[in-house]
């Protein structure tokens, strides 16, 4: 656009060459993190190594984001860099997103974090997370935005094909429950639920088929899976419901009578919680039929 650059962008490593992937690629940082003193912006990218592993070899980086922090630095993690971010202890108490599939994990390792594992990004008080995988994209046209302006974040987003209005990850989420936990009631619970989805099944029928009070049933079920009874009885249905939209040529009402609704108003609001649109939307985004 014939402006001057606003952003001169390093890699900063903590060597001088880091071998990734057993070998097949290095990464040769023009900075150490020694030679870094400022900064006004950090990005922590997505880190696919054993998480214990990458969080002790870069142990270095975490009192200095916080210490850039302080100074006035804003602090992004792309995908599960989200974790490598939450280990330092700026997320406590803000929201963050991250993977959808990492959801229930980084829950149980960062409890004091808001995870809205819904959502594309995240920003708050010079902090920023985006969700899985391509959901960067989306962040950095923000940041974009709100250093260029408008003008120049459109131009990016179309020479990119970036969908800038994109604001959930609800749609790409793939709901396979919370299974590693050792309550074996509660693992019963989900498989009970799992195999009969089509039923209607109530939280009273699920404690008395596991000799366990109501609440007592609630509490534990939230504490290992994240979700509550009605909650999780809701997601499997819309899994399942997802799965018929995608490979099957029953209309709605059948896909909705099929995984046991039978008010269509009640499953059309709970689709569209859970996934973020109708399912006539879902339908014409993912189905795998030519003829929808």
């Amino acid at each position: 656009m014939g402006r001057a650059p606003l952003f001169d962008v390093h890699f900063v490593g903590l060597i001088k060459e880091t071998r990734q992937r057993d070998g097949l690629f290095t990464i040769q940082p023009d900075l150490l993190l020694q030679d870094v003193h400022k900064t006004d912006m950090i990005i922590i990218p997505a880190i696919h190594s054993d998480f214990k592993k990458s969080l002790a070899d870069n142990a270095a980086f975490i009192p200095w984001i916080k210490d850039q922090y302080k100074a006035g630095a804003e602090v992004i993690s792309l995908c599960i860099g989200a974790f490598f971010l939450a280990s330092t202890g700026l997320l406590n108490g803000r929201q963050c997103a991250t993977h959808w599939s990492t959801a229930n994990d980084f829950r149980a390792l960062f409890p004091e974090v808001i995870l809205v594992d819904d959502k594309i990004m995240t920003a708050e008080d010079g902090i920023y997370t985006s969700g899985g995988a391509y959901a960067y994209l989306n962040l950095l046209i923000y940041l974009v935005e709100k250093y260029a302006g408008r003008d120049v974040a459109v131009l990016t987003a179309k020479a990119f094909m970036i969908d800038i209005d994109r604001i959930s990850q609800s749609p790409f989420i793939i709901f396979q429950g919370q299974k590693s936990h050792s309550d074996e009631p509660v693992k019963k619970a989900q498989e009970f639920i799992e195999n009969n989805f089509e039923e209607k099944i109530t939280v009273d029928q699920l404690a008395s088929m596991l000799a366990l009070g109501r609440r007592n049933l609630e509490r534990r079920f939230k504490k290992a899976t994240s979700n509550t009874v009605v909650e999780y009885i809701q997601r499997v249905k819309i899994e399942v419901a997802k799965k018929g939209l995608e490979s099957s040529r029953e209309n709605v009402n059948e896909v909705m009578y099929n995984v046991g609704y039978t008010d269509t108003k009640a499953f059309r609001t709970t689709f569209k919680k859970i996934t973020g649109l109708s399912p006539v939307q879902y339908r014409n985004k993912y189905s795998r039929s030519l003829s929808v």
